[in-house]
């Protein structure tokens, strides 16, 4: 352990005991030598301003009664575990959506760094050995998610322009944030659409001329937007339509068994190896395209529409090939 872990150790041992604490105690605790637990205690009474007093006879030591209560660690104190965890998922948002949140995240990720630097030898810990690599993630204005994540939180109404992937139709929306949805690289923003009077799910990719509107917003059932925005397949809101069943073969069925597609999906294992999965969904587009990407070792078994719907795609891609010739 460093010092910055071992003073930490020591203060909650003070801290929370109730009798005086044992020299031979605090040093097993510590896991240090003799010389360096006397430091640690120096070091915590002495800089820290810790009120340690020590009994004359056995020399074991607390915290002085009428200041115990009173007294608590300056700055940020967390063990080393801890702020490696907290650098780890700075570094995971920080590469997943570089320059989005690296900014509002700058002072946080200095003070954790110098924090987990090895206080006797000065060394910073290789962080740039987290790799995080995003697949699919659009490019994203900083601006937008600024505005639409400070709405989102001063609980105000947003205006915005939008252009559905699908259709590429330009629309006005009136809308009162609900949350910010992080899924597959990319940010969703899910709200209550006055216009519609409807939950909706928007790309923030999608959006521009983002304007906050002085009004505050409507708040919905959290209820209501897991029923209507997390009960389907993926990002496509609304309420299930039908269930898919698709079956992997043997050699697919070891990577599917331990994948989450959704919250209330079903696996079984079938005798032959394969396994069966039971997805609810209210679009099928995103669906199938999970399941192409496992060409032959996947097939949609039922409802038939989506089977159908399934072979078509197949036999349109197949199409693409026919003629041999590149255009």
């Amino acid at each position: 352990m460093d010092r910055h872990e071992r003073t930490l150790i020591l203060h909650r041992i003070l801290k929370t005991a109730r009798y005086p604490v044992s020299l031979k105690r605090v040093q097993e605790e510590l896991q240090c030598s003799r010389a360096t637990m006397y430091r640690d205690i120096a070091f915590l009474r002495d800089a820290l301003g810790a009120p340690i007093e020590s009994d004359p006879e056995s020399g074991a030591i607390h915290y002085a009664s009428d200041e115990a209560e009173r007294f608590e660690l300056p700055g940020l104190w967390l063990s080393s575990d801890e702020m490696a965890a907290l650098l780890a998922l700075n570094e995971l948002l920080d590469r997943s959506d570089p320059g989005v949140l690296a900014g509002a995240l700058a002072p946080f990720r200095k003070r954790i760094e110098h924090l987990l630097s090895d206080q006797a030898s000065g060394r910073v810990l290789p962080v740039e050995r987290i790799r995080v690599i995003a697949s699919g993630a659009r490019k994203l204005d900083q601006v937008v998610f600024r505005t639409v994540s400070g709405a989102l939180l001063n609980r105000k109404r947003l205006s915005f322009h939008y252009r559905a992937r699908t259709t590429n139709a330009p629309t006005t929306r009136d809308v009162s944030p609900q949350r910010l949805t992080h899924y597959r690289d990319n940010w969703y923003l899910d709200a209550w659409d006055h216009e519609r009077e409807a939950l909706r799910s928007f790309a923030l990719d999608r959006m521009s001329s983002v304007q906050v509107v002085e009004k505050p917003a409507e708040d919905r059932n959290p209820a209501d937007l897991d029923a209507h925005l997390s009960s389907s397949y993926g990002i496509f809101s609304g309420a299930p339509k039908a269930t898919a069943v698709v079956r992997f073969s043997a050699h697919a069925a070891r990577w599917v068994a331990d994948e989450h597609w959704h919250s209330q999906q079903q696996g079984l294992w079938l005798a032959d190896g394969r396994y069966e999965l039971k997805v609810p969904y209210s679009n099928s587009r995103e669906l199938l395209m999970d399941v192409l990407k496992y060409g032959p070792d996947a097939e949609v078994v039922s409802p038939v529409s989506l089977r159908e719907e399934m072979k078509i795609m197949l036999q349109l891609a197949i199409g693409s090939y026919g003629s041999g010739a590149v255009r």
